[in-house]
């Protein structure tokens, strides 16, 4: 609880306390005026001022009109009888109990939010005099030596130079499970450093960093409105008047007809309190708002509530393999020699040091499966063809290494190989020696990531891969998919998910690791990045950003998004259907102001406390760190 919340409780509780002892007061006429008058600019003297300041600035239709008009009104009938003040002032009060649970929930809110907003440095470590010098991140040029030390967040991206540590990524992942990091490794701004000492070269500006980029998405996601904001705020924005103008009907038309201009009075009142459209004007985007943060804490950024509303309408989710279902890193699964010359730990030492010089992936689960490169033998004449493979000269001998048509092109009679997955042949001075099975693993959960997303209201689910037949049909078929594509160039991948869009009635997602996947992630009605810690590409294209590799948080970042937009729903419903019931009791005359206090104010709460539920909502559908 804030200041300023502290302030307005105490203050409804003054207000409370002295209307409740006034009524054991034995006074009337003007001193009793005054004294319930007390009271009742303790707890509304704000409204007032606020409905003073609309009509001042031609913005008159609101809640504090209506408010003050209904709570003025109210004096004046209880001055004109010389009557019950406890009304007016039950109005005001109550509806400032209504205000402060909505500024609490809000504020609940936002510290979800503040708490993603932790990520942002205050300084930077950096040695000057032999010593340490704490500088603003923005001042750091790119290449700049800094210093992390133990319980400090990292401030720019960068890689360690020196050191080994323990990372938690938690404010960014939203997964308490640490990181081991060691010199080499990439590091990005926003980890906390939980053990030893870190250097870091920096590879960014502190402004291109990724907790730079996060707070800046985050910031801006409250600015991009659902359809449902949007028109519960036209509602608010031709309702109001409409109401206004009805309760002057109301307070006029009648007495002119029937007489009783008291009674008459009294009802349109009634009617005005009973018709303010608080509930809807603050429970709809406290929902949204709630969401967001909620799901920020997962580790799940939304950038905006018009893509959480869409989210919670997909129907068919689109799934690129590498990165998304696939570890996204080759590793070497076999090895078969071919000739009695050579056995396989010679076939992958000759294939590796080939490959040394590639920057390929595949090159680099080579090296990574023979790392000694080290040893006796010279390496020349490296030479790289496309779409074929790569040759060069070992100790005299010369190695080709690549796919079946280059060895039909250096003469080499391969074989083929009965295992599924990137199949490397390797050749000596043409003679056939065998070949390298390289495959990308599956993601641990990926299975359980399609089955979650069934079981979550997904219809259709479809992968898409630029993968051999065989490799892409036995991924789907472990993960149970039915529907995929294979062989697809990046241009048939957007043309491809085009098909699939144009022949879905529903809203379609399209989940990628948002580097190569930028065109189709912005094409989708939603784009999911996944994996995107540290990706800028992700950040740019994608509508959600999934900051883990977690395949799971596809179908949690759907559940949230519905959760959330059931609670909406049941706002609107509940609010507009209870508003129209009491404003009709009441144009009849079988409402009284207190239960036109029970229309506003306690529809407003009941609608607050029920959007409150959203920022818990992640909590409904936790994934165990593993």
């Amino acid at each position: 609880m804030n200041a300023k919340q502290r302030k307005n409780l105490i203050r409804i509780l003054i207000a409370a306390a002295l209307t409740v002892a006034i009524n054991f007061v034995e006074v009337s006429g003007v001193e009793k005026f005054f004294l319930y008058l007390v009271p009742y600019l303790i707890v509304g003297y704000d409204i007032l001022l606020k409905a003073f300041h609309g009509l001042k600035n031609l913005r008159a239709f609101d809640e504090s009109l209506l408010m003050t008009i209904a709570t003025v009104g109210a004096f004046a009938l209880a001055i004109y009888e010389d009557g019950d003040y406890n009304e007016a002032i039950a109005v005001m009060l109550f509806y400032q109990i209504g205000e402060w649970f909505q500024s609490y929930a809000v504020g609940k809110s936002r510290k979800n939010i503040s708490e993603l907003m932790d990520i942002r440095p205050d300084y930077a470590n950096v040695e000057q005099g032999g010593g340490l010098e704490q500088v603003d991140p923005e001042e750091v040029e790119v290449g700049t030596i800094i210093i992390v030390q133990p319980g400090e967040k990292i401030p720019i991206d960068g890689v360690i130079v020196e050191g080994n540590s323990t990372l938690n990524t938690i404010a960014l992942t939203g997964e308490s499970l640490p990181r081991e990091v060691s010199s080499g490794a990439e590091v990005v701004s926003g980890c906390i450093n939980l053990n030893g000492v870190l250097k870091i070269r920096t590879t960014k500006e502190f402004g291109e960093s990724t907790a730079s980029k996060i707070l800046e998405l985050v910031e801006d996601a409250s600015s991009r409105k659902s359809k449902s904001e949007d028109f519960i705020a036209k509602f608010a924005r031709i309702y109001t008047p409409v109401v206004v103008a009805g309760a002057l009907a109301l307070a006029i038309v009648p007495p002119i007809i029937f007489g009783d201009w008291e009674m008459w009075l009294y009802r349109a009142l009634i009617f005005l309190v009973i018709s303010c459209p608080c509930a809807l004007v603050i429970s709809i985007p406290l929902s949204f708002f709630a969401g967001l943060g909620g799901a920020s804490r997962a580790g799940i950024l939304i950038k905006g509530s018009n893509f959480l509303e869409t989210l919670s309408k997909v129907k068919t989710v689109v799934l690129d393999k590498t990165g998304t279902l696939t570890q996204g890193s080759f590793e070497v699964e076999a090895v078969h020699s071919k000739n009695l010359n050579f056995d396989e730990e010679k076939l992958l030492h000759l294939a590796a040091h080939v490959e040394r010089y590639s920057t390929h992936p595949i090159a680099n689960s080579l090296r990574k499966a023979y790392p000694n490169e080290r040893d006796d033998c010279t390496v020349e004449d490296v030479e790289e063809i496309a779409g074929r493979g790569i040759k060069a000269t070992i100790n005299g001998k010369i190695v080709s290494v690549g796919n079946e048509k280059f060895m039909d092109e250096v003469g080499a009679k391969w074989k083929a190989c009965t295992k599924v997955g990137t199949i490397i042949h390797v050749a000596v001075d043409g003679e056939y020696a065998g070949h390298v099975v390289i495959s990308d693993a599956i993601k641990p959960h990926a299975k359980e990531a399609v089955a979650d997303m069934k079981n979550s209201g997904v219809e259709k689910i479809f992968m898409l891969t630029g993968d051999s037949e065989k490799i892409a049909a036995k991924v789907a078929q472990e993960l149970g998919i039915k529907n995929y594509r294979s062989e697809l160039l990046p241009a048939d991948k957007v043309s491809e998910f085009e098909k699939i869009l144009s022949s879905s009635n529903d809203s379609v997602a399209f989940v990628g690791d948002g580097i190569n996947d930028a065109p189709v992630l912005s094409r989708a009605d939603v784009g999911i990045a996944m994996g995107a810690l540290g990706s800028d590409a992700a950040i740019e294209a994608a509508d959600v950003v999934l900051m883990d590799d977690d395949p799971r948080k596809i179908s949690k970042a759907i559940k949230i998004s519905r959760k959330c937009l059931s609670i909406v729903k049941q706002n609107i419903f509940f609010a507009i259907g209870v508003k129209f019931l009491c404003l009709i009791l009441g144009a009849v005359g079988l409402a009284n102001m207190w239960a036109a206090i029970f229309a506003d104010v306690g529809v407003m709460i009941l609608a607050v406390l029920n959007a409150i539920r959203a920022l818990v909502i992640n909590s409904l559908f936790l994934i165990p760190n593993s």
